[in-house]
């Protein structure tokens, strides 16, 4: 293999102090939902809010004055980005990155921030990767790869080190997969460590890079994905071949299941991840029978996320969970009819978040209404008595754009 234990021991020794050794902890709540014993390991602690700070400073820690003072490249959806930007900045190595265009304003920010110069081009990350290395041969600048390097890889595998440190009960590591840099520098450290130990790699269905190359497949990719820091469309060729030797299995997620792992990481352990933060979580919740019993290490690997797309995740959430609803109900266009709904929905304990009277988009006769309501309730059971009530008082009622 290219990476070893020993290399991911010699970059915890060479980035200690330098990056945040962040917590690993057991969760109860979580533990009795999945039915899995789950730790999770807070990398969204670190300084710029993600794990790749270990690798990308590993590799800066590598290079040679005349390399340093040349400075370095970076493409990266962000992630990758701030963590070069930032210890870039504290080693005075001038640094370029380059991110596609609709990389999430917070990333772009918070990496200018650090002082990089930072670029936006192409319309995702392969666009932005092919750019990046013009400018290489251009200005004699040195690349930081964002996975597909030896000493990145060894910076990332340090996340397992610390894993096992505090938790050496743990029997399977569930580790969201893009480039393939972060799942193979843990595999290598994990397996040398406890040769038992099971290594799940975890991407989403939109991007199923890893998962199509192991099988043989040519992957079919969607426009986009909440999970952007994984969005890659080639694995990188040092990590694939690790992978082949040391992971155990490839699981596939959707949207939906990341969103409500997101949630459920906000609600129930007050901490935000981004996308590809919440594909541990979300695997183990799909696939329950899968690693149920066992003692399973999930990493929380950024939290790096737009406030608006969080925003419309958790109102996204409230609605799968039945806790925001919107119902249509049909009355008499008649002085009183919606205050006797109003009547209903009160008496129910429905709060009443927006209300749109329709009289003229409509087939009902004249002097008939819709009416669309957003309602804060308790959950779908608290939707169904709602809809009961209104129904025996005399309305229509039925959840909007339903036959319910």
């Amino acid at each position: 293999m290219t990476t070893t234990l020993a290399d991911v021991r010699a970059a915890a020794e060479a980035i200690a102090g330098k990056i945040v050794e962040t917590p690993c902890l057991h969760s109860r709540t979580l533990s009795g939902i999945t039915g899995a014993q789950i730790y999770l390991k807070f990398e969204n602690h670190q300084f710029t809010a993600s794990f790749k700070e270990r690798g990308a400073l590993n590799k800066l820690l590598s290079l040679d004055q005349r390399s340093r003072g040349r400075g370095v490249i970076a493409v990266s959806a962000g992630n990758h980005a701030q963590g070069v930007a930032y210890h870039a900045k504290l080693l005075g190595i001038p640094a370029v990155i380059v991110m596609p265009r609709f990389t999430p304003h917070v990333k772009v920010q918070h990496t200018r921030n650090f002082g990089a110069e930072v670029l936006l081009h192409g319309e995702n990350f392969d666009d932005a990767k092919a750019h990046a290395l013009r400018l290489m041969r251009e200005r004699g600048l040195t690349l930081v790869h964002p996975y597909d390097d030896e000493k990145v890889i060894a910076g990332q595998g340090t996340i397992a080190l610390e894993m096992l440190r505090a938790h050496p009960e743990l029997q399977t590591l569930v580790v969201p997969v893009g480039g393939g840099g972060m799942i193979s520098g843990m595999s290598v450290a994990a397996k040398a460590i406890k040769p038992s130990i099971e290594i799940v790699g975890a991407e989403t269905v939109r991007f199923p890079s890893m998962y199509c190359a192991l099988k043989g497949e040519t992957a079919q990719f969607g426009a986009s994905t909440i999970a952007e820091g994984i969005a890659v469309k080639e694995p990188g060729g040092l990590a694939l071949d690790i992978v082949r030797r040391t992971v155990d299995e490839m699981l596939l997620v959707d949207e939906g299941d990341i969103e409500e792992a997101m949630l459920l990481l906000l609600e129930i352990e007050k901490t935000v991840v981004e996308g590809a933060g919440g594909v541990g979580l979300a695997t183990v919740l799909k696939y329950r029978e899968r690693f149920a019993g066992r003692n399973v290490g999930l990493v929380l690997c950024g939290g790096n996320i737009d406030p608006l797309t969080l925003a419309d995740i958790i109102e996204r959430g409230m609605v799968r969970s039945g806790r925001l609803t919107r119902l249509q109900v049909q009355l008499r266009d008649l002085p009183g009819s919606l205050a006797a709904v109003t009547r209903v929905l009160a008496e129910n304990n429905a709060n009443i978040e927006e209300v749109h009277h329709q009289r003229a988009f409509t087939r009902l006769p004249v002097q008939s209404a819709e009416v669309d309501f957003v309602l804060e309730t308790r959950s779908m059971d608290h939707v169904q008595q709602i809809l009961a009530a209104l129904n025996a008082a005399g309305f229509r009622a039925r959840l909007h754009n339903t036959d319910d």
